[in-house]
């Protein structure tokens, strides 16, 4: 069974349309990118996944329940968790407790501490794990948000642009991160506009264009899309 289904969903403003008719499915164990052009939808597609943003039509199905009139806190006890494209942090209070501060909300509240002391080490965070927050470059900071929504326990993880401000070596630590979440069961969902993590690392991937799905499959395929290039890549 799929940890997520999104089932013709559409999200409209006054008279336009952010999305459109959208389906798209994540399962355990895999990766799944959702790549487009800016104002293609796919913020706007995590928020409605989250719970921040009701549907105009259709639904979203977590482990096969029909959530779509839950709200954020609801889903997130059910093993959702996801990062936001703009970074999200309690800037003035350390690493470690940033993490501390999702532990104690998870399933696992009486385990808080180590599996905050887990995530760090996970992630190479300890060198940085008593410094402040706000102290971190956006590539570190965007490896925290991740680790803050690990804590949880998720068992679908939205991730929203989480490779922003990596330079090449963090990226390829990133890419064995997430085949390694994807190795532990989790049905991670990446937007990202980096297409060579993208394509390095994703199962599928579901393109999105004003709105629609224009395309969906394994990256070998996506990459060479005739409409994908058109739409995505400005090429004819």
């Amino acid at each position: 069974m799929a940890s997520l289904e999104v089932e013709g969903v559409t999200v409209a403003y006054g008279g336009n349309l952010a999305l459109d008719g959208v389906g798209i499915a994540a399962e355990p164990g895999r990766v799944t990118g959702l790549i487009g052009p800016n104002g293609a939808g796919k913020s706007t597609l995590f928020d409605v996944v989250s719970g921040l943003r009701r549907p105009s039509a259709g639904r979203v199905l977590l482990d096969g329940r029909d959530v779509t009139r839950m709200g954020p806190a609801r889903r997130a006890r059910r093993g959702l968790a996801r990062t936001f494209q703009r970074l999200e942090l309690f800037g003035r209070l350390s690493v470690r407790d940033n993490l501390l501060v999702a532990a104690e909300l998870g399933p696992e509240r009486r385990r808080a501490a180590r599996i905050a002391d887990d995530i760090i080490a996970r992630l190479g965070l300890s060198a940085v794990a008593d410094g402040l927050a706000d102290a971190l470059p956006t590539g570190a900071a965007r490896l925290v948000e991740v680790g803050r929504a690990l804590a949880v326990r998720p068992t679908l993880l939205l991730l929203d642009e989480p490779a922003a401000g990596q330079d090449a070596a963090e990226t390829e630590r990133f890419a064995v991160l997430l085949r390694s979440l994807a190795g532990d069961g989790t049905a991670v969902v990446l937007v990202e506009h980096d297409m060579g993590l993208v394509m390095g690392v994703c199962d599928e991937v579901h393109v999105l264009d004003l709105g629609k799905v224009i395309a969906a499959g394994p990256p070998e395929v996506i990459r060479t899309d005739a409409t994908v290039l058109a739409a995505y890549l400005g090429e004819s």
